[in-house]
């Protein structure tokens, strides 16, 4: 199977299964639970991921209240 060209850092808002899955196909990935980074912030996490080269991940929700 060909390689990904990027590899994917996801954070605690991505359910670790879809870690799974990708790495299931022969993809490269990485969660912030393995990486030992639960709990810092976005900003705190993309850095993390641009200085490790991976592409971050993230599924953050937003939640409007009128």
């Amino acid at each position: 199977m060909s390689r990904l060209f990027i590899e994917l850092y996801l954070d605690e808002d991505v359910d670790v299964l879809v870690a799974g899955l990708i790495r299931a196909r022969g993809f490269q990935a990485i969660t912030t639970q393995e990486a030992g980074r639960t709990g810092k912030d976005d900003e705190e996490q993309l850095a993390y991921a641009v200085s490790r080269h991976k592409t971050f991940l993230t599924h953050n929700q937003c939640i409007l209240r009128r």
